[in-house]
């Protein structure tokens, strides 16, 4: 009969962990290509971190600062506003679209301009006449600073080389997949190709984006390229693919292109996006604690996380501080259960415990 309870207790502990899928969360680091001054890897709904080189170095960040300056623009002013051109927004140093002073233009437009050719002419206009420059440049700190970005100075809208200016390769991506949830900022540097007003002119401007990325690369949606000297090349950009939503920073990296292509293709080719809780399969279970009674688990929430290819791992599932085999044995009334995966835990909810 005691062997008989413990074959049903094995049976009924090998269905819940079928339910919680095994992954190793080991941050990877990829090197065939030249790896860049910082690098920094997401899957933004999971927040698992597949690769990270100097990560919060504060380093020069060029026209990735457009980033900030779009999602600055975006969520505190009309994008319908019609701006006329300051004369030293026109005559700016750098990428342009060749605003004109005097031209009358969309705030929308200028927003196409700043992301798919990098105007610093755009970002200059951008800035002088929603507000006045410096308040422009202090909301763009604020934004940064209120989406966990710490380590990041703004003192331009457009990111020629200031040595005042900088940011990270974390901060980077924190602001990106913060920018990549609101609908017209995906839009925008999604698109490849887009045609907007030219004042004065009866033909319109054509811009075509600079973000290779979003040709050669299957599921890109964006974001932004960027060069100084200081700086040297900058990519950041995002991925849609099997079920994974990716951003990838790379700061001052020689081989931006293949480098982050490597670095997608790292995550792409070697991990799965895959169910590892499912608290309605939990609820549904029922459970036989040492004393032989029956009781069902109450939890809420649901994970899906990337799980390395034919790995196992070191996820722990925990209630109260306690394996999950052994809260089984005996239960309490409630609790808080828990993932780790070694020692870094990456889910947390209430449960509550009741005897049938």
């Amino acid at each position: 009969m005691l062997k008989s309870k413990k074959v049903i207790y094995f049976a009924i502990f090998a269905v819940i962990l079928q339910i919680f899928i095994f992954n190793n969360k080991t941050v990877n680091t990829v090197e065939a290509y030249q790896t860049s001054k910082a690098e920094y890897v997401l899957e933004v709904n999971s927040g698992k971190v597949f690769n990270a080189v100097n990560e919060n170095e504060k380093l020069p960040i060029a026209s990735t600062t457009k980033i900030i300056t779009a999602i600055t623009v975006i969520e505190n002013f009309d994008l319908n506003k019609i701006v006329t051109v300051p004369a030293n927004c026109a005559n700016i140093e750098g990428s342009s679209i060749y605003l004109r002073a005097g031209e009358k233009i969309s705030v929308l437009d200028l927003l196409y301009g700043l992301m798919l050719r990098s105007g610093n002419d755009s970002a200059e206009t951008l800035a002088s006449t929603l507000t006045t420059k410096q308040n422009f440049i202090e909301l763009m700190n604020k934004t940064a600073k209120n989406l966990g970005a710490t380590n990041t100075n703004l003192v331009n809208s457009h990111g020629l080389h200031d040595e005042n200016h900088y940011s990270t390769a974390k901060d980077l991506c924190l602001i990106t997949k913060h920018a990549l949830k609101n609908e017209t900022f995906s839009k925008i540097v999604s698109t490849k190709k887009q045609t907007i007003s030219n004042d004065g002119f009866d033909y319109d401007r054509v811009l075509i984006n600079k973000n290779k990325m979003l040709s050669f690369y299957e599921g890109c949606t964006g974001v932004k390229t960027g060069y100084t000297k200081k700086a040297g090349r900058c990519l950041v950009s995002s991925v849609k693919k099997n079920g994974f939503e990716i951003v990838a920073v790379v700061i001052n990296s020689p081989e931006m292109w293949e480098r982050s292509t490597e670095l997608y293709d790292n995550v792409l080719n070697n991990y799965t996006m895959r169910e590892v809780f499912n608290s309605e399969t939990l609820n549904n279970t029922i459970f036989t604690d040492k004393n032989n009674k029956k009781f069902k688990i109450e939890c809420s929430g649901s994970l899906v996380y990337p799980i390395k290819n034919g790995c196992e791992s070191d996820i722990k599932y925990m209630i109260n501080d306690v394996l999950l085999e052994d809260f089984i044995k005996n239960p309490l009334e409630n609790g808080k259960f828990k993932i780790f995966d070694k020692n870094e835990l990456i889910f947390s909810q209430n449960i509550f415990t009741m005897y049938i």
